[in-house]
């Protein structure tokens, strides 16, 4: 397992800009620790509010180990699962937002506190997303989970 802040999960990661070694240069000079990476070209995220993606985070994780890249924001109020590119296009969800083709997202550099985004789980490297099917599984199983439903269990 790559460790956070490797030059793999590094090299990843701007190998979707535009410019990689732009984008490498300005994302190790910023002082917020943060750059804008397109998505749609190697990786598309799918973005679920909290109180949903934080039990689908831990579905998935004893599913089948770490999944591919989780993104939280500041106080864990959205998670962003790293999917493979253009599964957004045919994403249905009530309350899933998504970001494919056309759009940006911040990511923060791995290992580094940023104060704002932060990875929950880090790139290793070698390109490893979250496969969609198992991560609609792990929503539902999830969903089921929430106080009231049936499979919740405190």
């Amino acid at each position: 397992m790559t460790t956070p802040g490797s030059k793999a999960a590094v090299d990843w990661l701007v190998s979707a800009a535009p410019d990689p070694g732009a984008c490498r240069w300005e994302w190790e000079r910023n002082p917020l620790g943060v750059t804008l990476l397109p998505a749609g070209r190697h990786w598309d995220v799918l973005i679920l509010p909290g109180a949903l993606g934080r039990p689908t985070l831990d579905v998935l994780t004893r599913l089948k180990g770490p999944p591919g890249p989780v993104l939280a924001d500041s106080g864990d109020a959205r998670l962003g699962f790293f999917v493979p590119a253009g599964t957004v296009s045919h994403w249905l969800g009530t309350g899933v937002r998504g970001a494919g083709r056309g759009s940006w997202v911040v990511v923060p550099y791995p290992g580094r506190d940023t104060g704002g985004v932060r990875w929950l789980v880090v790139p290793d490297g070698r390109g490893t997303l979250t496969d969609p099917a198992l991560l609609e599984l792990a929503m539902h199983e999830a969903a089921a989970r929430e106080p009231g439903g049936e499979g919740w269990r405190p």
